[in-house]
């Protein structure tokens, strides 16, 4: 019998991830694996229980999970093995370059304890379990020193110039020169990231309903940014400038499927511009995936080589007064000051959002950055995708136990669906059209 792997389809994030903020689940979808003889005969099988939503899907596994299952073999005539192994195997592979692996391990599942038992025939059950790591040893560069890194989640998006694949093999090991008979399936791994709970003030918020507390009531949980300038031209006529204060919500973790509360407050003199620029505030969650040996590197060197940069959200801003907060905050923002514009607005991170990791080469990050407006009749003075404020911020699975954060978003203020960032488009902003038709 030759040697043999299953092939499976690509990670998709249809996969039934566990919700933000719910409990981790149980085992509760089991997949079923299988060669077959000439003579189509199942003469070896295997069986998983995952997390995942259905077992239709690819297995799937969270930090610290136990993998278990059971083999089955069913042999028409007699063998002599030598036993059968379980491993867990996963890399890192960059479009054109062969696979780096960081994690293999193996436990035993059936050795023959003497000659006799070696020789196999009919059908035999075997049970196995294996527990997933919590980190591996990874060398940055070649002969380097190993350094332990947390297990990043699997990665695998349509045109992504790297992924990262995990798989289970099973392996009929025989003895002497005969080939051992292989059988495998990928499954998506998730590490058990959570955010880091709100203000004692927005926990309340979130566990009795209300309005969202400004900074002036709860400081502790509010990042309020040095103010920038919006500056440029209106209507070809006349200069302005536009003082902007932005607010987010701390701390500055956010699960996927969850909202990030803002304030936006604008102060000038020209109130045409401050009505213009109120109307359409320009902010969005960016996710930058970088490839190569300085990926795992905040200040790491980025070229358009090995930086790909995607839109993965955008910002949704009301006035104040609209819907259940009638009052941010006891500052200017109540005043009605005709030079200001007080909004409030939120960025909601989209369900399947991947999580923020960095990885020898290859990391995911998120940044929220606050653009000129974009909007009729104003040419601003720098160039319109020049940020005028960035922060990084770190997206996990799941929220802080007990705590589920709740959109305030009022009915018709709802920001655009920004483009799926789970397929080329980020990429292909970049000028990488050759990773166009590299489907994995």
């Amino acid at each position: 019998m030759e040697d043999s792997t299953e092939e499976l389809p690509t990670y998709s994030p249809n996969l039934g991830y566990p919700r933000a903020g719910a409990s981790s689940g149980s085992l509760r979808s089991e997949h079923r694996y299988a060669l077959q003889d000439k003579n189509g005969r199942d003469w070896l099988s295997f069986k998983v229980q995952s997390r995942a939503a259905d077992s239709k899907h690819m297995p799937l596994f969270l930090e610290g999970d136990i993998i278990k299952g059971e083999v089955r073999l069913d042999l028409a005539k007699a063998e002599t093995l030598k036993g059968l192994t379980i491993t867990i195997r996963a890399g890192t592979t960059a479009v054109g370059q062969e696979e780096e692996l960081f994690l293999d391990k193996t436990e035993p599942v059936w050795t023959p304890a003497s000659p006799s038992e070696a020789k196999v025939v009919g059908t035999h059950t075997h049970t196995f379990s294996i527990t997933i790591p919590r980190d591996a040893e990874v060398a940055l560069v070649p002969k380097a020193t190993p350094k332990r890194f947390s297990l990043p989640p699997t990665f695998s998006e349509r045109a992504s110039p790297a992924y990262i694949d995990y798989k289970l093999y099973v392996t009929v090991r025989r003895g002497g020169l005969r080939v051992n008979s292989k059988l495998s399936t990928s499954f998506a791994f998730l590490p058990r990231t959570v955010a880091d709970p709100p203000s004692p003030l927005r926990a309340l918020v979130y566990a009795g309903g209300g309005a969202v507390l400004g900074p002036d009531a709860d400081p502790q949980g509010w990042k309020v940014f040095d103010p920038v300038k919006i500056t440029g031209t209106l209507f070809n006529a006349r200069d302005v400038s536009v003082q902007c204060t932005l607010a987010m919500a701390t701390p500055l973790t956010y699960a996927s499927n969850s909202p990030v509360p803002l304030l936006l407050t604008l102060h000038g003199t020209d109130v045409q511009a401050l009505d213009l620029f109120a109307s359409s505030p320009c902010l969005h969650l960016l996710r930058t995936v970088a490839i190569g040996s300085e990926a795992v590197e905040d200040a790491g060197l980025r070229r358009s080589n090995n930086t790909f940069v995607s839109r993965v959200a955008k910002g949704a801003f009301w006035p104040h007064e609209v819907g259940a907060g009638a009052k941010v905050g006891s500052g200017k923002e109540a005043t009605g000051d005709p030079g200001v514009r007080a909004l409030r607005g939120e960025l909601f991170i989209p369900k399947g959002t991947k999580q923020s990791f960095a990885f020898p080469r290859l990391a995911c990050r998120y940044s929220v950055v606050l653009l000129p407006p974009q909007v009729p009749g104003f040419t601003p003075t720098t160039t319109t995708d020049e940020p005028l404020l960035m922060e990084r911020i770190t997206v996990t699975l799941a929220n802080a136990p007990g705590i589920i954060p709740i959109s305030q978003i009022p009915p018709g203020y709802e920001a655009p669906t920004e483009g799926n960032y789970n397929v080329a488009t980020g990429f292909l902003e970049n000028g990488n059209q050759r990773f166009l038709h590299h489907n994995r």
